[in-house]
């Protein structure tokens, strides 16, 4: 049974309206090179291009849509998952502003004031102003809890002042979600959560760090707050909720929260290779084509194993996201959701890794050599890879949340 074929007529309509609208206004190929993936974006030419790409998808419809329209959404129900199944179908770029469509959107729609939510979330969606999350810091390693960034009130003001690191995309965000201590004496309870301001107050209680990668790229950042003045009005809920608020992000960050992020893949379409996706029928390709002791590598009946083993969890993967969709095939709500970032991470992993041992030596060339195998993007997208297994909790925390919340099993020690 297709999808479509389960819509109701409203949501046929829809589907039809983005079928149409992407046969019409596909963006095409970029006229620069973009990265493997939207938490990699550095060149400015790069994200201008990007973000013209999703307001045009804004515009049309197909980001926001089950946001209510008084907050600049499409007042629709379960409609953005029919728009990312035609973007994924229509091999669209992915969208820029990927933390803020993942992660902010649903914490400011769920915990904002209403003048918050009217103000930010248009812009959010439309990737006019691009976000970044104000988590990770230093000494805090994985226990989100341990956040030493504080903010005092002074009046109906707080005042901020710490260090966040990992801190991906800041480079260019206007906005930031961030959780930080106002109270030193409960762990816990004393954690607030605000969106802040950024970009306007750089050099003015605020300095962004480029952290350079393993890649050469420079997604990543470090963020300084000396004294950082912002209103009261951007505090999310009450003060000392922001652990409650920060569960809401990592349920979204997780897969798990009740808005669908809006097209968080899509295609990098790089001109300078063929993969436009990471797939086992690219690796399959390029075995045929690498050679090993006089042979193409797809001979070696351990790479075949290897392949075919990557297939199996694909397709499993991928049966499992069609499972989720059926109430009846469901003994637990969050468990395929909450899984499903622990299995695509290692998979996405897995996939380059094998790519190494097919390309042996060849796989140690650049992709700035015009040798390098598929534009030398396999071994990229493999040194990119530990960052994703290590975000919205390591998969180590990931599977202490599967076996703890889903499995019922005693926590850890």
């Amino acid at each position: 049974m297709s999808k479509a074929s389960k819509d109701t007529p409203l949501q046929a309509e829809f589907r039809a309206h983005a079928r149409e609208w992407l046969q019409n206004n596909h963006p095409g190929r970029p006229p620069v090179q973009l990265p493997q993936g939207a938490l990699e974006l550095s060149d400015p030419d790069a994200l201008e291009w990007l973000q013209g790409w999703q307001k045009s998808a804004y515009d049309a419809g197909l980001i926001g849509c089950d946001y209510s329209t008084d907050v600049g959404g499409g007042g629709r129900e379960d409609c953005q998952r029919i728009a990312n199944e035609e973007m994924l179908a229509a091999k669209t770029p992915y969208l820029p502003n990927i933390i803020g469509l993942g992660m902010g959107a649903p914490t400011v729609y769920f915990h904002a004031r209403d003048s918050v939510k009217q103000e930010l979330l248009p812009r959010l969606f439309s990737g006019e102003d691009i976000w970044c999350q104000g988590f990770s810091e230093p000494g805090a390693g994985s226990d989100l809890a341990n956040q030493q960034t504080f903010a005092r009130r002074d009046g109906d003001n707080w005042v901020i002042n710490g260090h966040k690191v990992w801190t991906t995309l800041a480079h260019f965000a206007s906005w930031m979600i961030l959780l930080c201590r106002t109270d030193k004496e409960d762990k816990y309870n004393g954690l607030s959560y605000f969106v802040v301001p950024i970009k306007s107050k750089l050099g003015d209680g605020v300095t962004v760090r480029p952290l350079i990668k393993m890649t050469g790229e420079t997604g990543f950042n470090e963020v300084l707050f000396d004294d950082l003045v912002i209103p009261d009005e951007y505090r999310l809920d009450e003060v000392g909720a922001g652990w409650k608020v920060a569960m809401t992000t990592l349920s979204h960050e997780r897969g798990a929260g009740p808005m669908v992020t809006p097209n968080a893949g899509g295609m990098s379409m790089r001109e300078d290779s063929s993969v436009s996706t990471y797939s086992t029928q690219s690796l399959i390709s390029m075995a045929k084509t690498q050679m090993r002791n006089g042979k193409p590598a797809s001979d070696d009946p351990l790479i075949r194993d290897e392949i075919v083993k990557l297939h199996i969890r694909r397709q499993a993967f991928l049966q499992n996201m069609r499972r989720s969709r059926v109430s009846a095939l469901t003994d637990h709500p969050n468990r395929i959701p909450l899984q499903n970032k622990l299995v695509s991470s290692e998979l996405n992993q897995d996939l380059p890794q094998l790519a190494y041992q097919i390309q042996g030596h060849a796989s140690t060339l650049s992709v700035a050599d015009d040798k390098a195998p598929d534009g030398g993007v396999w071994p990229v997208a493999y040194m990119n890879s530990f960052g994703v297994t290590i975000a919205a909790g390591t998969n180590e925390v990931q599977r202490n949340i599967l076996g703890e919340r889903v499995l019922g099993l005693p926590k850890t020690k």
